[in-house]
């Protein structure tokens, strides 16, 4: 494992520092800032700020330079993740397109899908949301119902999707569909991946209200909705393989990013449990709180050293095929366990808000309640570790 940065890297650091120093104002780094703001005025101006970025070259970061990106490294783009968190930056607000559609249509897509996608998206111009789950066909992909039928040029879609990230905003959405019957029984068969547009009569998308009080997700519902049938990602009755190469980009390759946003929200705990009390002291003070933050230190710190582990392999070309899961296990849980110990410090306060300094309670809940979803999406821990044990390990079925 190498901890070390080259003169490169770091070079990308003082440059990705400098831009940020000029063009994120200090009041955006604030929660305070976004407190009033509604989910369309948030996402407006978050969208505006990473086109900015995107124009000036901090997107895409090991993206190819022929498709718009930096053609950096895997330690360049830690280094990206890591600095954006210290920055307390807006989230992006084209996750799934960025992370899992682009780099999936540069290894798939026709030379018209490359130019006509992968710009826009990079620079915000359209935004993506993915269409894979069901409300019958969760955790079983496979299983899933929605149809897609030859009219002429186009497919005929009718169907559902339920817990669609950027159902709200999305202009465009990659979709698995049904266009033929499984053939032998094999249900994995006769799957493709429709590229859509949203703005059509026959979608219509409703918000799904979630337990932190905002709406990311959504249900999409299709009625004799329309898609080309040259608009599909990896041909035609190749949706499952499709899948499965970008849900690999889903699971990541290194978690330092997380690493670096969950120390903070752990320090932050930390603060809050000095301001709180325990029978008559301060809750730092109580041996069982202390065991559970230590406990949950101790996973940071392990998340670390494996983020770098991860990095160094990457770095030296290695793919990591099915030993994603780890990273995706490990990050997750870890995330899980910090905000159980923000539960356990604050008791019956969970829902106070604005106690002390930085992150306020009410910031803190809300990360603990949307970490509760992070252990389910993307594969949930028990399909996780089942593909470690086979693909991995190489233990029996």
């Amino acid at each position: 494992m190498d901890l070390r940065f080259s003169e490169q890297d770091e070079d990308f650091r003082k440059e990705l520092r400098s831009w940020l120093d000029a063009n994120l104002p200090s009041e955006m780094r604030e929660a305070a800032f976004w407190a009033d703001k509604s989910d369309d005025e948030s996402f407006e101006i978050r969208r505006e700020w990473e086109a900015n970025k995107a124009k000036d070259g901090f997107a895409g970061i090991v993206w190819p330079e022929e498709y718009g990106g930096r053609g950096g490294t895997p330690t360049m783009k830690a280094i990206y993740d890591e600095e954006m968190a210290k920055a307390n930056a807006p989230s992006t607000v084209n996750p799934l397109g960025l992370a899992f559609l682009g780099p999936t249509v540069m290894a798939l897509g026709t030379d018209y899908q490359k130019r006509e996608i992968i710009k826009p998206l990079l620079h915000n111009e359209v935004i993506w949301c993915q269409g894979f789950s069901e409300p019958g066909a969760g955790s079983d992909l496979a299983a899933l119902q929605m149809k897609a039928e030859p009219q002429g040029e186009d497919y005929l879609i009718n169907g559902q999707k339920i817990w669609t990230t950027n159902a709200m905003h999305g202009d465009k959405i990659f979709t698995l569909a049904r266009t033929s019957s499984p053939e032998g029984g094999k249900k994995h068969a006769g799957i493709s991946m429709l590229l859509v547009d949203m703005h059509q009569p026959g979608i219509e998308a409703r918000p799904l209200k979630q337990m932190t009080g905002a709406s990311e997700f959504g249900e999409v519902f299709y009625t004799d909705a329309l898609c080309k049938q040259t608009d599909i990602l990896g041909g035609e009755g190749n949706g499952w393989a499709t899948a499965m190469l970008l849900l690999s980009f889903e699971r990541g390759s290194s978690a330092i990013g997380q690493y670096t946003e969950f120390r903070k929200m752990w320090e932050e705990v930390t603060n809050v449990a000095a301001q709180v009390e325990r029978d008559g002291r301060p809750a730092t003070e109580d041996p069982v709180l202390r065991q559970e933050l230590a406990a949950a230190l101790i996973e940071l710190e392990c998340l670390k050293y494996h983020s770098w582990h991860v990095l160094t392999q990457t770095s030296n070309g290695k793919d990591l095929g099915f030993e994603a899961s780890m990273t995706k296990i490990m990050w997750s849980e870890t995330f899980r366990r910090v905000s159980d110990a923000h539960e356990k410090v604050v008791g019956t306060a969970f829902q106070v808000p604005e106690l002390g300094q930085g992150l306020s309670i009410e910031e803190l809940t809300t990360m603990a309640m949307w970490s509760r979803s992070c252990t389910i999406w993307g594969g949930s821990q028990q399909v996780q570790r089942t593909v470690v044990a086979e693909r991995v390990l190489g233990l029996p079925r």
